[in-house]
């Protein structure tokens, strides 16, 4: 069950190469400073530090829920994180609709894996009509441009 947007568009067209990249720097600083506050709360539990390999698969795991939870959060709730606002970007499925939770967790596991290979999966909308990375296919999710709002004039 997809959810619409509050907010329709009727010119909306494929994000570019660049806005994503410019997209994913903003959201690159929110996610390390969410790392920061996942390892500062993991050394004040753990008194100072992590050493053993149990307390730093720990940490590890705390950071990766808390990087989902960010994106999940923003890309089911408006299909825009804080970077993709700034670059006034969406996510959405192909029909136009909110993404589920369901997508968001294959599109954030996966994009991971687009990345492995040398960012291959993000290069792949270069090569192709439809501007699609890997992540977008298997999450049956596309990354679109929205157009500039028109400002509203004054009385």
């Amino acid at each position: 069950m997809h959810r619409p947007f509050r907010e329709e568009f009727t010119d909306i067209r494929p994000a570019s190469f660049s806005k994503r990249l410019l997209s994913m720097v903003y959201d690159g600083l929110i996610l390390v400073s969410i790392w920061i506050g996942v390892a500062i709360v993991g050394t004040l539990i753990n008194h100072g530090g992590v050493i053993s390999p149990l307390g730093r698969a720990a940490m590890q795991s705390a950071a990766f829920c808390c990087s989902f939870l960010f994106f999940g959060y923003f890309w089911t709730k408006n299909g825009q994180t804080l970077g993709m606002q700034a670059w006034r970007l969406r996510v959405q499925t192909f029909d136009g609709q909110r993404i589920s939770w369901t997508q968001a967790l294959i599109r954030f596991i996966c994009a991971i894996v687009s990345w492995i290979p040398a960012g291959l999966g993000y290069l792949w909308m270069l090569f192709g009509d439809e501007r699609l990375t890997w992540h977008d296919r298997w999450s049956e999710t596309s990354v679109v441009s929205l157009p500039k709002r028109e400002k509203k004039k004054k009385k």
